[in-house]
C-alpha cells in the first residue's frame, strides 16, 4: 500500500492512458510495440516496457498468465477515469474562457464540440452558429425613391439591416410618408417576429387605408428578414458514426444520410425547428423520433437537440442524430452537460455596468 499515493508523471499518465484506451477498444492484453505505435509517445519498446514495469510494480495493470501484455487493474481504471474526468472538466472549463476571451473564435470552439459529443456518444452530431433568437424591431425608415418606387429600411435589434424596393402606384407626399413612418414605428418597434399578431397587422392595414398594400409589403420584407439567418452556419462530425448501426447502415440509406450531413442544408429546418420549439416549449432539451423529425432523411433515426442560449437573446442548437435505439440517457446527459457549460456566456455578471 505504501506506493497508493505516489504520483505518476506525464509520461506514465500517457502509457496508462494508451493501455486503457487500447484495452477498451479491443478486449485483447496490450504490448509495448503496440503503445510504440502511438505517434505522440516517441519512445523506444525499452522504455516503455521500464514504464510498464513500473505501472504494474505500482498497481496499475497487471499481467494475465496467458499473455505477454498487460490489462488494466481496477486502481488503473479508477485512476483513468478521475483523470478523464478531470480532464473533461478542464476541456470544458477552457472551452468556456476561450469562449468568453475570444468570441470570434465561436467556429473553433463549436468544431471542438461536435467532434467532442460525437467521440463521447459515437453518434453523429452537429452544431449551429448562435443568431439572435429574438430579434426585433428597431426601427423602419420609408423614403421616396422615384415616381413608382419607396424605399423601406428596415434596422433590426441585432442590427441587421434590409433594404427593400416597394412598388407604388403613384408617388407619396411627404407627409403621408411621415404618416405611415409614424404609424409602422409606433406599431412595430421593440417587437419580434412572434410578437407581430394577426391583429396588429390587421390593425395596422385599417390605420393605413388606402396605402394598406405598402404595410403589407413592409410586413413580408419585415418577415423574411427576421426569419432570414444569413450566417447561420452549421459544423458536423461523426457523420460516419451512423454506419455502425445495421439498420441505418443500408446503401440507400446510408447515402441519403451521409449526404444530409454534407450538405447541411436539410439541417436548417431541424435547427429552425428545434429553436421554434424551445421557444414554445422551453426545457431547452427536444427529442424527435422517426417520422417526428423535420428532417425526412432523418426519418429512421433519432434526434435529440438542446438549444444553449449564450445570454442577450444569443441562442444556437446543438444536436445529436443516431438510431432509434440510442442510449438516451448518455445522450441527454451530454447534451445538458453542455448546454450548462454555454448558457449564459454573455450575460454580464451581477453588479457590472
Amino acid at each position: 500500500m505504501e506506493n497508493e499515493n505516489v504520483e505518476l508523471d506525464e509520461r506514465k499518465v500517457k502509457i496508462l492512458d494508451a493501455i486503457i484506451q487500447n484495452y477498451l477498444a479491443t478486449g485483447e492484453p496490450v504490448g509495448s510495440r503496440t503503445i510504440s505505435k502511438y505517434t505522440d509517445l516517441n519512445l523506444s519498446s525499452a522504455t516503455i516496457r521500464n514504464e510498464m514495469s513500473d505501472l504494474e510494480e505500482l498497481g496499475y495493470i497487471v499481467q494475465p498468465h496467458t499473455s505477454a501484455g498487460r490489462i488494466p487493474s481496477d486502481k488503473g481504471y479508477r485512476f483513468y477515469v478521475d483523470h478523464l474526468m478531470q480532464e473533461k472538466n478542464r476541456e470544458v472549463k477552457e472551452m468556456k474562457d476561450f469562449v468568453i476571451e475570444k468570441t470570434q473564435k465561436m467556429e473553433q470552439v463549436l468544431k471542438q464540440v461536435a467532434k467532442m459529443l460525437a467521440n463521447n456518444t459515437n453518434y453523429a452530431t452537429l452544431v449551429s452558429t448562435p443568431a439572435y433568437s429574438t430579434n426585433k424591431v428597431k426601427f423602419i425608415q420609408l423614403s421616396n425613391v422615384d415616381d413608382e418606387h419607396i424605399l423601406a429600411v428596415i434596422v433590426m435589434n441585432s442590427n441587421m439591416v434590409k433594404n427593400q424596393m416597394i412598388n407604388v402606384s403613384e408617388q407619396l407626399d411627404n407627409e403621408t410618408l411621415l404618416k405611415l413612418n409614424i404609424l409602422l414605428n409606433t406599431a412595430l418597434n421593440g417587437l419580434s417576429l412572434q410578437e407581430i399578431n394577426l391583429g396588429t397587422i390587421s390593425k395596422l392595414k385599417e390605420q393605413a387605408g388606402i396605402h394598406s398594400t405598402i404595410v403589407s409589403d413592409v410586413l413580408d420584407t419585415l418577415a423574411q428578414t427576421l426569419s432570414e439567418n444569413e450566417d447561420l452556419q452549421i459544423y458536423t462530425s461523426g457523420a460516419t458514426n451512423i454506419l455502425k448501426y445495421p439498420e441505418l447502415s443500408d446503401s440507400e440509406n446510408a447515402a441519403n444520410l451521409l449526404s444530409t450531413f454534407e450538405e447541411k442544408d436539410e439541417l436548417l429546418n431541424l435547427v429552425t425547428e428545434s429553436l421554434s420549439d424551445d421557444e414554445s416549449k422551453g426545457n431547452g432539451i427536444q427529442v424527435y423520433i422517426g417520422n417526428e423529425t423535420p428532417v425526412q432523411t432523418l426519418k429512421d433515426c433519432s434526434v435529440v437537440t438542446a438549444t444553449y442560449d449564450l445570454g442577450e437573446g444569443v441562442k444556437g442548437t446543438i444536436g445529436i442524430v443516431g438510431p432509434k435505439r440510442m442510449d438516451y440517457e448518455n445522450v441527454v446527459d451530454n447534451l445538458k452537460n453542455l448546454k450548462s457549460q454555454l448558457d449564459g456566456i454573455f450575460d454580464k455578471p451581477k453588479g457590472d455596468s
